[in-house]
C-alpha cells in the first residue's frame, strides 16, 4: 500500500467488498479529486470477503477500469512471516497457521485465476516488492532510465523466482575449491583476480554483453521500466558476485540505466551447516 500511496493513489485497506460499489460511486461524483484508488481486500473481511467476486463483476459491468493484483508466497515463508509479526492467521484463530493458509489458498483460488497480475513474494524483500509492483502496476509517464537489478544467488540455496533473465556461470572454475579463497567472496580482490584469470571468462563476456546490449533497449521500448538479471553459481558467493559487479560497473557508466546490485547469498556460509 505504501507503494501506491507514494504514487498518489487514494488507498483503502481491508475494505469490505460490499462497499466497493459505494466507494467507486463516490469517486464518480463531479468535483471529486480522486483519480486513482488502490483497495486491499483479504480474508480479514470474514464473511464479507465472499462478495469480492461479485463486486469485481459489478465493476466490469459498470465500465469501471480496474486491475486485480494477487500476492502469494510459499507456505514456509508465510509461516515464518506470521511468526515474526506474532499475528494469528484470520482463518485459524484457535489453530495452527498452516491450517489457516491451506483454507485461505482454497478460498482465494478463483481470484488468483482471474488476477491481471500475480506476484510471488517468496524471495522478495519489501524494497524489491515495491519495485516489482511499480513495474507491473503503476502508470508511467516519461520512460526515463531503465532500472536494472543484477541479482546474484547460489543454486544450492534455490533459484529466485523474480528474475527476468538468468545466467548460470557454474561452467567457470569454482574458487571454493581453492583453500585460500573458500571463505572470501567475489568482493575480495583475490577472488576477483582468480575469476578474471579463468579460461572462458573473456569469451563469456564477448557473448553476454552484446546479448544484453540487444535485449535491454528492446525491453525498454516494449515498456518495461525494470529488469532483473540473475547471475547464479553454486553458492552465490564467488563467481556470480564477480560477474555481477563487472556488469554493474559496465552498464552503470551508461546514462540510460539505473543500476542496482543485490548479492542474495554472499553472506551465507560456504558449507551447509
Amino acid at each position: 500500500m505504501a507503494c501506491f500511496e507514494d504514487a498518489g493513489y487514494f488507498c483503502v485497506d481491508n475494505l469490505p467488498p460490499e462497499l466497493m460499489r459505494s466507494i467507486t460511486e463516490l469517486f464518480a461524483h463531479e468535483g471529486h479529486r480522486v483519480e486513482r484508488a488502490a483497495i486491499v481486500c483479504d480474508v480479514r473481511g470474514g464473511q464479507y470477503f465472499d462478495e469480492l467476486e461479485r463486486a469485481l463483476e459489478e465493476l466490469g459491468q459498470a465500465g469501471t477500469p480496474h486491475r486485480l493484483l494477487f500476492l502469494e508466497a510459499a507456505d514456509d515463508v508465510l509461516i515464518d512471516r506470521y511468526k515474526e509479526t506474532r499475528r494469528r492467521h484470520p482463518l485459524a484463530p484457535n489453530g495452527q497457521v498452516k491450517g489457516g493458509i491451506e483454507v485461505e489458498r482454497e478460498l482465494l483460488e478463483p481470484l488468483k485465476e482471474r488476477a491481471d497480475v500475480r506476484i510471488d513474494t517468496t524471495d522478495l524483500t519489501a524494497q524489491r516488492l515495491r519495485r516489482v509492483i511499480a513495474d507491473k502496476m503503476l502508470p508511467r509517464g516519461d520512460a526515463g532510465k531503465m532500472a536494472i537489478t543484477f541479482l546474484t544467488y547460489g543454486y544450492k540455496h534455490g533459484a529466485p523466482r523474480e528474475v527476468d533473465l538468468a545466467f548460470d556461470v557454474r561452467f567457470l572454475p569454482n574458487p571454493y575449491y581453492e583453500p585460500d579463497l573458500r571463505y572470501l567472496t567475489g568482493q575480495d580482490s583475490p577472488v576477483i583476480d582468480y575469476v578474471n584469470a579463468t579460461s572462458g571468462i573473456e569469451a563469456f563476456y564477448e557473448r553476454l554483453v552484446p546479448l544484453l546490449d540487444y535485449l535491454l533497449p528492446a525491453y525498454l521500448s516494449e515498456g518495461k521500466a525494470h529488469l532483473t538479471v540473475g547471475i547464479g553459481c553454486t553458492g552465490g558467493r564467488h563467481r556470480s558476485v564477480v560477474i555481477a559487479e563487472h556488469l554493474a560497473g559496465l552498464y552503470g557508466e551508461r546514462d540510460e540505466f539505473a543500476i542496482e546490485v543485490i548479492h542474495r547469498d554472499v553472506d551465507k556460509p560456504p558449507r551447509r551447516p
